[in-house]
């Protein structure tokens, strides 16, 4: 049967324009939607970078501590990287900013920076063997506040 309700004789196949303008509409919302969480795990990304970067510092300071007869007197970067070839001094990647030692050698403070989002990431230990991890934000990359710790 040809020719009934359903069938076209002029070849009317394809989509309307409305039909898309609303799939273009869809994909720009899906667009807008996904671009700003992307961007978000990007610096998420660099500051797991700068917070490995400040655990490995850490780990260094506690080997010189080692070899130094459990002091930290004379603590740098320079030292850190000596320790471990992987601790950065300088970016373009994460890297750590200073390394000193407090309380007269008994403790030490580690910073990183995170290169993407420039937040900072510190490590410290005091003469009592308390560890503190603490961070500045620009933005809000220390669990949604300016500082915080992690």
């Amino acid at each position: 049967m040809t020719g009934g309700a359903f069938s076209s004789k002029r070849g009317d196949e394809g989509f309307t324009l409305i039909e898309l303008l609303v799939v273009i509409m869809i994909i720009g919302i899906l667009a807008a939607i996904a671009i700003p969480a992307f961007l978000n795990q990007k610096g998420k990304a660099y500051d797991a970078s700068a917070k490995e970067m400040a655990r490995t510092a850490s780990q260094a300071a506690e080997t010189y501590s080692t070899d130094h007869g459990g002091e930290y007197k004379s603590l740098s970067t320079t030292v850190l990287h000596e320790y471990e070839v992987a601790i950065q001094t300088k970016g373009p990647n994460a890297y750590i900013s200073a390394a000193e030692e407090q309380e007269s050698g008994k403790g030490y403070l580690v910073t990183a920076i995170s290169p993407g989002t420039k937040d900072t990431f510190t490590i410290s230990r005091n003469a009592a063997g308390e560890v503190t991890r603490t961070c500045k934000s620009e933005k809000t990359g220390c669990s949604g506040a300016s500082s915080g710790s992690w």
